[in-house]
Formats: C-alpha cells, structure tokens, sequence
C-alpha cells in the first residue's frame, strides 16, 4: 500500500509533533495575553498575521512542493516554527502594547507560514503512496485518519499548553516545544527521501491557481466553513469560559482540548460513518447534505445561548460537543474531496490552493471572533458562524460530481 513507507512514516510523524507544539502555542498565546490584560479584540489580532501568512504560504507553498519536493517544505516548516517559538520567548510584559503586539504578530506570522507548509506537506504525501487498484475508498479513509489523527493532536497540544503556562511559564514552554521540534527536525533529515512531491513535468506560474470548477467551488465552500468554525473557537468560546464563567487556565486547555480530541475521532472515523460514501459523486452530495445539518444545528444552538441565562454552562459545552461531531464529517468530506479531484502531478498545487482558501476562511472567523464577540456577546458570535455554515451548504450544491482523478501506480 505505501510506496516509500520510511519517508512517508517521517513526514506523518513530524506532521504529528508540529501539530502537537502548534496546538499548544495557540493556547499559550491566548492564555498569556488574556491574563496580561488584553482585550478580545487585541487576541485576535495577534493570530490574524498567522492565518493571513497561511493564505499566500498555501499558494506559494504547493508550488514549491512541487517544484523541490515535499522534503523542502516540511524541513522549512519545522525549522520555522523553531525560530518562531524562540522568538516568542523572549517577549516582555513591560513593553507598550504597540510595541507587543507587533512583535508578537510577527512572531506568529512564523508560526503561520510553518504550521501551513508541514500541513501541505502531510496532506500531499497520502496522495502519493496509495496504489490505483486499491482505489478512491481507501484515499478516503487515509485522509480521514491523518487529518483525524492531526486535530485529535492539537486538542492534546490544547491541554498540554494550558498545563505548561501554569507548570512551566510561558518562557519555559516555549523552549521546551522548540527542543523537542529541534529532535524531529534532525531525525527527519535522514529518513525522508529527496524526491517525494516531485512533479514530473516543469509547473508553469499559471499552473498557481486552479482551473478546475469542482475545485474552485469547493475551495469557496471551504472558506465560509473554517470561518464557521473560528468565528467562535478561536477567541469568543475560551474568553467566555475565562470572563463570564470564572474557568481556569487548565480548565479551558482541557475543554479546547477535549473538543479537538473529539472533533479529530469523529473525522477519522467519517469513512465507516459515511460507508456510501465511496467516490467523489457520492461526497459531493454528501458534503452539502451534512452542511445544510450543521447550519441548522448551529442556529439552534445560537437561540439556545441567547435565552441560556444560569444554564449557559450546560448549554455551551453540549450544543458545542454536537457540533463538532457534525462539523468533523463535513471537514472530512472536504478533505478528501480535494484531494480526490486532484492529478497525482497536480496535487501539491491543488492541495495548496485549497488551503488557502481555508487559510482566508480562518483569518476572516479570526477577525471576525474578537469584533463580534466584543461588541455583541458569544450568542451573536454563534450566529454569525449558522450563517456561514449556510453559504458553505449552498456553495457545495454547485460542486457537482467533479472528475476524481485517478490515483497513481507506484511500485
């Protein structure tokens, strides 16, 4: 079943530790700040260089993987993050707040540029091991379990940066995720081979954007459905558990945590929940079935909240947990989507591409989670994300079947 299995055993695996770090960082970050003073608005600005450098290292970085190989991006990604995490070490509370944040947004501007090039690298790598004849349900099902396996991880990395901040301190963890990237760092360098990735033929700058409209919609629907997602998750939801409910550092990494966790087992698992879904035609409609599912179930959760009073608790944890399972199917079908509609030369391109789509979707839910929460509450934060959910659903009907591309013969 896998062509080169040592190299690609090494990109999952260091896929797998930088999702770890990443996960944490995100939790660092937002802990950190929150309790140096800063308000939802100025956390979110911090991560928005993060998404916005996702949205040209997607674009850029497809090009590069297949241009190079994804043995150059992954290294990239790893020795970047590296530098960022030493960057952000060595801020200080003293400093203005202009002067922080801008430090720190360039920091994760690193951090965004890493986290995407590991990401396209991990994703375009399945697409190149797996033989023709065990056909386009298997590709499924390998998608499902690394991008499963990946958010299970960074719901762990969550927790595990909640933990660090009051074990270690912020200085302290950061040095600590950076030894253990600089570890995978190095082994990588012996175990991944040089030419995975390659593209055959010579990639033309046209060849940066896709020309095919099942990929194009597909990447349309995939920004309102991220943003879904970050309008809520990514300030709203752990400032919330902060301010209005009184939980602690480790009590909110937990919670992000077990979301995460949840959220990656249910999408791993999106191939035997979806047993008919066996090819692209079947995940096309499966993908808006599910989506119209989410929005209504988003919606509902929205009047919950806005009615929610001394239950608000109760109603949060459970309307969310539900969500997630919903949310994780939908996400699971776009991702193998993408990849099912892609060339075997193309796939780094198109994977890119794609990815930046989601990359714009999450710097628009980033924005968009520290504003409205703000000035309008957690309620109108889940709102917004039903109306997203929405245009995602609808954009997915105008998907069509698309081409699934045929999955190359390796020896």
């Amino acid at each position: 079943m896998i062509a080169d299995r040592h190299s690609y055993a090494a990109v999952t695996l260091a896929y797998w530790a930088f999702t770890l770090t990443d996960g944490a960082l995100r939790m660092l970050v937002l802990l950190h700040f929150h309790s140096l003073g800063y308000t939802p608005l100025d956390i979110a600005i911090l991560f928005l260089l993060y998404e916005a450098m996702g949205i040209v290292t997607n674009l850029l970085g497809g090009w590069i993987g297949a241009r190079f190989g994804l043995r150059v991006t992954l290294f990239a990604g790893l020795a970047i993050q590296i530098g960022a995490l030493m960057m952000l070490s060595a801020t200080d509370p003293a400093w203005a707040l202009g002067i922080s944040v801008a430090y720190v947004m360039a920091a994760q501007a690193l951090s965004g540029i890493a986290k995407d090039l590991t990401k396209m690298s991990s994703k375009s790598a399945v697409k190149l091991v797996i033989r023709e004849n065990e056909g386009q349900g298997l590709l499924f099902k390998w998608i499902a379990i690394l991008t499963g396996s990946k958010n299970a991880l960074k719901g762990v990395g969550f927790l595990c940066g909640g933990v660090l901040l009051q074990v270690l301190g912020f200085e302290g963890s950061l040095w600590s995720m950076a030894g253990l990237l600089t570890v995978v760092l190095v082994a990588s360098t012996r175990l991944i081979g040089a030419d995975l990735g390659k593209a055959a033929a010579k990639i033309a700058s046209r060849d940066l954007f896709s020309k095919s409209r099942a990929i194009n919609v597909l990447s349309f629907a995939r920004v309102f459905l991220f943003a879904s997602r970050d309008v809520w998750f990514v300030v709203g939801v752990p400032v919330f558990l902060a301010e209005i409910l009184g939980w602690s550092f480790s009590g909110i990494g937990g919670f992000m945590a077990a979301w995460v966790i949840g959220y990656g087992i249910v999408q791993a698992s999106a191939p035997k929940m979806l047993a008919s879904t066996r090819d692209a035609a079947s995940a096309s409609r499966a993908a808006w079935v599910w989506g119209f599912v989410l929005a209504a179930l988003t919606a509902a959760l929205a009047f919950a909240m806005s009615w929610s009073g001394e239950h608000s608790a109760m109603i949060l944890v459970g309307g969310l947990f539900v969500f997630g399972v919903v949310f994780a199917i939908n996400s699971a079908v776009h991702s193998y989507l993408i990849v099912a509609f892609s060339d075997d030369d193309k796939v780094t391109l198109n994977v890119g591409f794609y990815y930046m789509a989601n990359a714009i979707g999450r710097f628009a839910g980033t924005l968009l989670s520290g504003i409205v929460y703000q000035f309008a509450g957690l309620a109108a934060c889940l709102w917004t994300s039903a109306v997203m959910v929405l245009i995602a659903a609808v954009s997915a009907m105008a998907m069509g079947p698309g081409r699934a591309a045929t999955v190359p013969r390796t020896e």
